[in-house]
């Protein structure tokens, strides 16, 4: 970190424990600041077109949320190797997210100034957040903040002339960027418009759909309300992005009130505890299952009371647990479709894999292998699947050849996933290795003769490979695959 000019700069942790970031880490305000940042994000071309070609925020926003979440703790942490480590998986992620825009320009999440830019919306939106809740920062305490993104930026391996040195001039710097490059990007607009109108609900709440929906029907219009009024004038001038009545005044007031949760006691909001409450399965051995499931119950109750009392058209039934099997549309659209733009095409099978490798923090050469193996498995769908030849394949031309994708290279990503999921090579995956993976029970332990149970049972490969390759080719819904690979 450069030194910013006060005397006990040096002495300033730049990550950890000390450190500005950790101030605002588990700050309630900091999520409506992270939004606003994410369109800001969006609306740069280069971002905007990663997102639409290979981002699978729309369908999976809570798993995007939770992995950026987790991926940040790592990066302001303490553990410098674990600093390192995630440093370099994010390269190797970003290195893979390249393409053209529908305008024909080009785009790399490598390129430098993209990721510089991706970091001053964070660091701006930070600055704004304290604002607009009355409580501005202090001139040293905002560039001491700065020079943390700044380290941000140099711990990622892009040099630190990509961000202005001093904090006088990433202002200049930010207003050429929001003038100059921004546009109103279809990213933007399914953030703003879209995705918060049509969010679905975290696992938490994934049986209650009507107190969802009704929930959504209100907040979600507001979020995207509150985060417009947020942004630039300038920008909303120039991308003709609508303001309701009273935005102001509404945004204002959003960012007072969730500030007064600062005040409670320590511990009571933590962002990792939330993030991890709303991803808990009712399958999961976390104790806090058992009384999700009683919650659960209540909700359904005023639920169903929601549904007597409203004209909302009733939300589809959730499926019963009972009900294994998935029509080919059904598999298509929950499992194969991880983007959600209508296709299987090859982002889809990325995203599986981008998922896995984070799941298990695969370093290289593990994570190329399940890359590799997920390419395969494309480049075989592809060549059985795209009748018009147009690259990728339909809901249509899936469901009309209803094929058995149980081939070589469908087996061999089996493979590579055992082998990635047996940290000790053992050849089995026992209870903390399946947990890693799943989030979930491990339910293969079974009673011995005495009634106790078996400490030496263990996930074979071969049941391994084939619980996964009946999930993937025989459309059977899974405990431990749907939410790994479904939820949202």
């Amino acid at each position: 970190m450069e030194d910013d000019g006060h005397p006990d700069s040096a002495q300033e942790p730049s990550f950890g424990a000390g450190s500005a970031f950790q101030e605002y880490l588990n700050d309630p305000r900091w999520a409506l600041a992270m939004v606003r940042a994410t369109v800001l994000e969006a609306a740069h071309p280069q971002v905007g077109a990663a997102l639409i070609d290979s981002s699978t925020f729309v369908v999976h926003p809570w798993r995007r949320l939770r992995n950026t979440f987790r991926s940040m703790q790592r990066m302001f942490g303490d553990d410098e190797q674990a600093r390192l480590r995630e440093a370099a998986r994010l390269n190797r992620l970003h290195a893979r997210l390249s393409g053209t825009d529908p305008r024909g320009r080009p785009y790399s999440a490598m390129d430098p100034a993209v990721r510089a830019w991706v970091v001053a919306t964070m660091f701006e939106s930070t600055v704004t957040m304290c604002r607009l809740s009355g409580q501005p920062l202090e001139q040293r305490v905002m560039e001491r903040l700065y020079a943390e993104f700044r380290a941000y930026l140099a711990a990622m391996g892009d040099a630190s002339g990509h961000l202005p040195p001093a904090l006088s001039e990433f202002w200049p710097y930010y207003d050429q960027v929001v003038a100059q490059e921004l546009e109103n990007t279809e990213a933007m607009r399914i953030i703003l418009y879209k995705l918060f109108d049509h969010l679905p609900a975290p696992a938490l709440l994934g049986g209650l759909p009507t107190v969802w929906a009704t929930g959504r029907a209100v907040v979600g219009p507001l979020i995207g309300a509150i985060t417009v009024a947020s942004l630039p004038e300038s920008f909303r001038r120039r991308a003709g992005l609508p303001e309701m009545p009273g935005a102001q005044t509404l945004m204002q007031g959003a960012y007072l009130t969730v500030g007064l949760a600062r005040f409670l006691p320590d511990g009571w909001i933590r962002a990792d505890a939330i993030a991890d409450l709303l991803a808990l399965s009712p399958d999961s051995d976390d104790p806090r299952a058992r009384a999700v499931t009683a919650l659960h119950d209540r909700m359904r109750r005023a639920g169903a009371l929601i549904r007597l009392i409203t004209p909302l058209s009733p939300p589809p039934e959730p499926v019963s647990r009972t009900d294994t099997e998935r029509s080919a549309e059904e598999f298509f659209r929950e499992v194969l479709d991880q983007t959600g733009d209508g296709y299987l095409d090859w982002p889809d099978l990325a995203a599986m894999a981008r998922e896995l490798s984070t799941r298990l923090d695969l370093d290289e050469p593990e994570e190329t292998r399940l890359y590799d193996a997920y390419a395969d498995w494309w480049r075989e769908l592809q060549t059985a699947l795209d009748g018009d030849g147009d690259g990728r394949v339909s809901a249509r031309e899936y469901a009309t050849a209803v094929p058995s994708l149980a081939g070589p290279a469908l087996i061999k990503v089996a493979e590579v996933l055992f082998d990635a999921t047996d940290k000790d090579g053992d050849q089995r995956i026992d209870a903390d290795e399946y947990r890693t993976l799943f989030r979930t029970a491990f339910h293969r332990d079974t009673a011995g003769p005495d009634g106790t149970v078996g400490t030496d049972r263990a996930y074979t490969r071969g049941a391994f490979v084939g619980d996964f390759l009946s999930f993937m080719s025989g459309r059977r819904r899974s405990t431990a695959y749907d939410p790994l690979l479904t939820q949202p």
